[in-house]
């Protein structure tokens, strides 16, 4: 397969390439399957750099190989896409984990009574959990969150 890419493009893919990289570090690390699944091919893209105009994005390595250079990690751009991203999924996760919780805790605090009625529209409230954490997120963001540490729920 033959692909042909201006400079700029290439530039634009190798943004791309770094932005997924780093998305994978910073999820699982550098040492993981995930991360040794996708090393190959980024070395070569980085190999290709040079030749497509891009060489001042790519840098050789105490170990020989092709890494991003600093020009990358500096770009402020760039840096903005990866804090949007680490800021996203903190809340999305903390509003998930939280919500998961407390729906379990109302369906065992259901169970234990032995309430008789309808059971609880996991699906339902799991959304209007979210919905309040969300709302007293955007508030108030974390002055309102208490750590009870070693607390049983």
């Amino acid at each position: 397969m033959k692909l042909s890419f201006t400079t700029r493009e290439y530039a634009q893919l190798l943004e791309l390439v770094y932005l997924g990289m780093q998305t994978v570090v910073n999820m699982q690390g550098e040492e993981t399957p995930a991360m040794k699944r996708y090393a190959d091919l980024e070395q070569k893209l980085l190999d290709l750099a040079t030749p497509q105009g891009c060489a001042d994005l790519v840098t050789v390595g105490s170990d020989g190989r092709l890494m991003f250079s600093d020009k990358m990690s500096t770009d402020e751009r760039l840096g903005k896409i990866i804090g949007d991203h680490a800021n996203d999924s903190f809340w999305r996760e903390l509003v998930h984990r939280i919500s998961d919780r407390d729906l379990a805790a109302e369906q065992v605090r259901q169970a234990a009574t032995g309430k008789t009625g309808p059971a609880i529209d996991a699906e339902l409230r799991l959304r209007e959990l979210e919905d309040g954490l969300w709302s007293e997120f955007e508030t108030n963001d974390l002055a309102n969150v208490v750590l009870l540490k070693g607390a049983q729920g």
